[in-house]
């Protein structure tokens, strides 16, 4: 068994990716998992990290109280659309101000940081409209690769393995009920 922490990063409930990440969820619960749920949009925080990592800004109590859910968990989720290439901007700033020196990772008088957030793995599901060989081979998959090396490989979590949901705009019922089959899929086999 597992701790398994979903973080739903889409700014509307009612979406697609809500939806993935509820069959998730459900996958993850039949295959015996203890499972905590998070709506980022639940949570009350400044997405701006104002002054950088020099800066001294206080986190909010949501912020502290996801900081020790994802010390719990065994497993993290992340769930949301890809725009603009990326994550939304409520995800990129709930990572911002979460995963922060002294908490995800630590630097040293060496070159590399130390990775606080090791012994986790990581799964992220992510929809598109952009069909798979676009956002891959033309546009060189950037959120992929943001999300997977330059922030949880980089804080110590390991594997993080990337499910694409692509063209969704051009999906039909049977495509999508595919992908919401698929998603509880992954949550049973974590």
């Amino acid at each position: 068994m597992k701790k398994i922490l979903i973080i739903q990063g889409h700014p509307n409930k009612e979406s697609f990716v809500n939806a993935l990440a509820e069959q998730y969820k459900k996958g993850a619960k039949e295959a015996g998992n203890e499972v905590d749920f998070v709506h980022l949009t639940d949570l009350t925080f400044d997405p701006v990290l104002w002054g950088g990592y020099k800066g001294k800004q206080v986190l909010e109590p949501d912020l502290l109280k996801m900081q020790e859910k994802i010390k719990w968990a065994d497993h993290l989720v992340f769930t949301y659309p890809n725009w603009w290439g990326t994550m939304p901007a409520l995800t990129k700033g709930f990572i911002d101000r979460t995963f922060l020196p002294g908490f995800a990772f630590k630097h040293t008088t060496d070159k590399f940081p130390v990775k606080l957030l090791k012994g986790r793995t990581a799964s992220v599901l992510v929809t598109m409209d952009s069909p798979n060989f676009w956002y891959t081979l033309f546009m060189g998959a950037p959120g992929h690769k943001a999300i997977k090396r330059t922030i949880l490989q980089f804080c110590g979590l390991k594997p993080v393995k990337i499910s694409t949901f692509y063209s969704l705009r051009e999906a039909s019922d049977e495509k999508k009920k595919k992908y919401l089959n698929r998603a509880a899929s992954l949550g049973q086999k974590v």
